[in-house]
């Protein structure tokens, strides 16, 4: 079962599953073609919709997972979902005077903007402004952007190597991260006290730098050796994780102190209100 959470348009209701290793919603397909069309037989819209992109060779299709969702019966069942961009682009197919109006709802609600195809340094810069705001360094955001596309290639790797849904990347994430940082993502955020908050947004510099590291290093590896099976892919996520690891020994053997820390964002913004208020 998948913690559904809601999300309001117009007054009809989204479901949406918040994929915390992959830090993006994920969201209902066919609650966005009910509430786009109005049709009181979304299913067969949406069928038909995506029997047309299957056909056309859409890159759509292939990115949509099942995720079990909680229904108005109570139960839970698959239901198509996809990420931000994908609904972008699910969007254009559907005729709506709903369409721009809800581009925008989707821009605010998914918490991660898409780079426009005719402007990319815009959404750069916005989620840059986003993040100082909230009280990160300008070094700190440029890496954070930086972490971005680094895990957006890595992404794109295990698509071709046949990885499957956010159950897969979660795993595969888990398996570099225990690999270098010797905590699953889980684990690791529990060391920082987080919840929902995104442990790549609450890492120091020197983490987030070992992480980079460790998804990079994944995606050479698996460049070359070409896994081919879910098991092939976990041995060489294994393998990226461990290069920022020894990395991590030998700069805690040279400085005595442990890389992995309790501090985040959080702690640190209360302790700036707390000195503001002084």
């Amino acid at each position: 079962m998948t913690d559904t959470q809601l999300a309001i348009f117009k007054g009809k209701k989204i479901r949406r599953y918040w994929d915390e290793n992959a830090e993006k919603w994920l969201f209902s397909i066919i609650d966005i073609v009910e509430v786009l069309t109005g049709s009181s037989i979304p299913k067969r819209y949406w069928s038909d919709l995506k029997r047309k992109l299957k056909q056309e060779g859409s890159q759509v299709y292939e990115k949509i997972v099942q995720l079990k969702m909680q229904s108005t019966d109570g139960k839970y069942y698959l239901t198509d979902c996809a990420d931000t961009e994908s609904m972008f682009r699910i969007i254009q197919s559907i005729s709506s005077p709903n369409a721009e109006p809800f581009k925008l709802w989707l821009a605010r609600v998914g918490y991660e903007r898409v780079e426009e195809a005719e402007d990319p340094e815009q959404a750069i810069n916005r989620a840059m402004q986003l993040y100082l705001k909230k009280g990160y360094s300008p070094d700190w955001v440029n890496m954070r952007l930086k972490s971005t596309e680094i895990r957006k290639t890595l992404t794109d790797e295990w698509h071709k190597r046949g990885v499957k849904g956010p159950d897969e990347f979660a795993i595969l994430t888990d398996d570099i991260t225990f690999a270098w940082a010797g905590l699953t993502t889980k684990q690791y955020k529990k060391h920082k006290e987080l919840k929902k908050d995104s442990l790549r947004d609450n890492m120091t510099n020197l983490e987030l730098v070992l992480n980079m590291l460790a998804e990079a290093s994944t995606t050479e590896i698996s460049e070359v050796k070409k896994p081919e099976t879910f098991h092939e892919n976990r041995k060489v996520a294994r393998e990226g994780g461990k290069v920022a690891g020894k990395a991590r020994e030998e700069i805690e053997a040279r400085t005595g102190r442990k890389v992995i820390s309790k501090e985040n964002h959080l702690i640190k913004s209360e302790s700036k209100k707390r000195l503001e208020r002084k």
